[in-house]
């Protein structure tokens, strides 16, 4: 009697914000398909970071959700069509595990629209413990962790394998860029979600020169009016390039191909990190311990809450990074 082949396990992850948070969930789906080849994983995830999830080679299918613009809407027809269809493709899969990296009542009342045990934090180490009452499976794991390490930790209890040695593994493959940045390049980013992280033009401007002074491109990335023209400020009259708006996929292959990235405490700097990139990080509004930069090439965070990284200490992170930038 011929063998019937076993049935490959299947996992949901719900990681659905912000973009360093899907970022740093990256390494645990590296470690899954490597403890269990051939595992389906899918992932649900706040559609303006759908691109990054469906850059790991892991990923299957990458379910976007839209709760951000939905909530505001919830009486609207096309906004419950879209929520009743997004509940029909949750449903449409049987899972192994569905595990919630999230760890909050607006992330595990999406979970349970799946078909399949719910795993996530117990309630001591998770964000809002309220939360952890919804999962048939809990894990604890210590909360003084980075990011990274708290959703490797967390994969590793519940789909029990042992947590791999050495740096994270981000495991993301490189985007087709569709705007080509001038080469070679770097890629600074002063634009954050607060104005309480932004850090002063001119230091930035010092930074520019020093880019320029390697013989590369700056390029300045923004993601909306108000940062554009902040992004055009700083460039004035020096060559650099402000690019035309980039989705996320496009800014992925920009900061991919990058041979250093200097940017605020934003997605696309840990997203640069993630690739491997020179990346210094600049923190002006928070501390960087449990969230710093991270990536397996030469990565320095700066600052803190309350402490703004001096021009000096910044450009002397540019200039310990330069013996790392490739060729």
């Amino acid at each position: 009697m011929a063998e019937v082949a076993e049935r490959p396990l299947r996992i949901l992850v719900v990681k659905t914000t912000s973009m360093g948070d899907v970022v740093h969930t990256l390494p645990a789906i590296t470690d899954i398909a490597r403890a269990h080849p051939g595992a389906v994983i899918d992932w649900l995830v706040e559609a303006p970071f759908a691109a990054i999830a469906a850059l790991h080679p892991a990923v299957r299918r990458v379910l976007p959700i839209a709760w951000r613009k939905w909530r505001k809407s919830l009486r609207n027809p096309a906004t419950r069509a879209a929520i009743r269809q997004l509940r029909a493709d949750l449903q449409a899969e049987t899972y192994d595990l569905v595990i919630d990296f999230q760890g909050l009542l607006k992330s595990v009342l999406w979970a349970v629209q799946a078909n399949g045990p719910r795993a996530g934090y117990d309630r001591k180490s998770i964000r809002e413990p309220l939360a952890a009452l919804f999962y048939q499976r809990r894990a604890a794991v210590s909360r003084s962790l980075h990011a990274v390490d708290r959703s490797r930790r967390l994969a590793a209890a519940h789909l029990a394998y042992a947590l791999p040695s050495g740096a994270p593994d981000f495991g993301l493959r490189a985007p087709t860029p569709t705007w080509q940045p001038p080469s070679p390049h770097a890629v600074l980013i002063p634009c954050a979600s607060r104005p309480e992280k932004l850090w002063p033009e001119a230091d930035w401007q010092a930074v520019l020169a020093q880019v320029q002074a390697q013989g590369w491109t700056p390029v300045i990335l923004w993601g909306s009016p108000q940062e554009q023209a902040l992004a055009r400020r700083i460039a004035g009259d020096s060559g650099a390039v402000v690019p035309p708006f980039l989705s996320v996929g496009d800014s992925a292959a920009v900061l991919a191909g990058a041979r250093l990235v200097v940017g605020l405490d934003t997605g696309f700097t840990h997203l640069a990190a993630a690739f491997d990139r020179p990346t210094v990080g600049i923190y002006c509004d928070h501390e960087p311990g449990l969230a710093g930069v991270t990536g397996a090439g030469f990565v320095r965070s700066l600052g803190g809450k309350g402490q703004v990284p001096s021009r000096a200490d910044v450009l002397a992170a540019f200039r310990a990074a330069l013996p790392h930038v490739e060729a």
